[in-house]
């Protein structure tokens, strides 16, 4: 039997995916009735902006003292979708103390400081729920927490950022530059006016903390995600793939060491092999591909971004904690037991692609070469090309830790023969 009293529901944001929360609690309220068992009502949306015009949306509901919103006592439920770390932490905490549960699509503040959310909500005993906060609408968190809670997951490598996805894509697919593609990108509405935090991966780091963290049970910061974007990445880089068989993505990989003692995260533009299935990622899409013990190999794919496609995630995690508050019960809380280390990107292991400018005289492979050898580095493919006294001298290397073929670059770049390094790009996905 369906309760008649409502749940009610504030709304922290109404931009572009909070009016589409909005619109979506109204015009399919019959819908979210039935599967929750109660009716929801939204029973009030605080904003920055009050005079702003808002299609669809009772000007009554609107409010700019978002921290009486959350004080009312009589909230069940707050969604949280202004972004950033204050006031959204501050309102949060303040939603728990008051009896409420949160939704949020906030990446920036979990991956900051997601432990503040997560103890104010065991404190109080309530539910945080976040399947926003990372790749849009493509159901990712949930799996992880509750799916594949019995399984021990390995890696997690995924495409999390659609705009940079974007403009890979344009520079693979139709040989533009970076900055003719960001343009493109920007007219389509995928960048920013300010691309920062995509482009240099800002936004991808905080995804693969989230990730990080409930994959392997252990608490990541965006502090310890490595991070590298794309603005560096060159169509010479691109053709250089595209010989190998391969395609240049931003990836964000979050992998739990071979002894099992400590996980790493890091994001950073790598080449794939064509045959990988994140490498027919197009566009502005996202995929997130995960390896698990017992599972295998697992892909998650969809829009990663958008107004109602992360509704959709938001308007998820909604129904799930509304039906907890009618029986009483409680969501999965922050699963952190294994306490294990996160090390740094010199432990990740890896596999460089090289391109050295040489001198084209006798010698110069055997000691290029003694190089990689000295530092424990073993190479899987080699091409020569050389010309007038000048060429070029393309390395593969196999797997090793990122610090020995970090310290192989330095020392090459140290050689006589050695004119420069063109380019070096992570190879992933093999």
């Amino acid at each position: 039997m369906m309760r008649t009293r409502p749940l009610k529901v504030a709304l922290l944001g109404c931009g572009v995916v909070g009016s589409e929360v909005a619109r979506i609690m109204t015009t399919h309220a019959g819908d979210l009735a039935a599967r929750i068992g109660a009716p929801v009502e939204l029973a009030g949306i605080a904003v920055r902006r009050p005079s702003k015009v808002r299609e669809g949306i009772d000007p009554a509901l609107i409010t700019t003292d978002a921290t009486a919103l959350v004080k009312r006592g009589d909230i069940d439920v707050v969604v949280e979708v202004i972004g950033g770390i204050e006031p959204a932490r501050t309102l949060i905490t303040t939603a728990f103390e008051h009896g409420a549960s949160v939704v949020s699509a906030n990446k920036a503040l979990l991956a900051t400081d997601g432990t503040t959310l997560y103890d104010a909500a065991a404190r109080h005993g309530r539910d945080l729920y976040f399947e926003a906060a990372v790749a849009g609408a493509i159901p990712l968190i949930r799996p992880l927490r509750e799916s594949l809670a019995g399984d021990t997951v390995n890696r997690v490598l995924g495409i999390v950022n659609g705009t940079t996805n974007f403009i890979l894509d344009r520079m693979d697919s139709a040989g533009a530059g970076y900055s003719e593609a960001l343009d493109e990108a920007t007219a389509l509405g995928y960048a920013e006016a300010d691309p920062t935090a995509d482009v240099e991966g800002f936004d991808a780091a905080a995804k693969a903390a989230i990730l990080a963290g409930i994959a392997f049970h252990t608490r990541v910061r965006l502090d310890d995600v490595h991070r590298e974007g794309i603005s560096e990445v060159t169509s010479a880089d691109l053709a250089s793939a595209q010989r190998m068989g391969c395609t240049v993505k931003l990836l964000a990989i979050c992998e739990r060491a071979a002894d099992g003692r400590s996980v790493t995260a890091r994001v950073h533009p790598a080449m794939i092999p064509l045959s990988h299935p994140l490498a027919s990622v197009r566009e502005a899409y996202n995929a997130v591909f995960v390896e698990a013990e017992n599972a295998g190999q697992l892909m998650f794919y969809g829009p990663g971004a958008g107004g109602a496609p992360t509704a959709s995630a938001v308007l998820g995690d909604l129904v799930a904690v509304c039906r907890n508050k009618l029986s009483e019960a409680r969501g999965p809380g922050e699963s952190a037991y294994t306490q294990l280390p996160v090390g740094s990107m010199g432990e990740a292991v890896t596999r460089y692609h090289i391109s050295l400018d040489v001198a084209d005289k006798p010698g110069v492979l055997a000691q290029v070469a003694t190089v990689f050898a000295e530092h424990g580095v073993s190479i899987d493919t080699v091409r020569q090309k050389g010309k007038d006294g000048e060429a070029s001298l393309v390395v593969v290397t196999h797997r090793a830790p990122d610090a020995a073929l970090s310290a192989t670059v330095a020392a090459l770049r140290e050689l006589d023969t050695v004119r420069g390094v063109a380019s070096i790009m992570r190879v992933e996905g093999e």
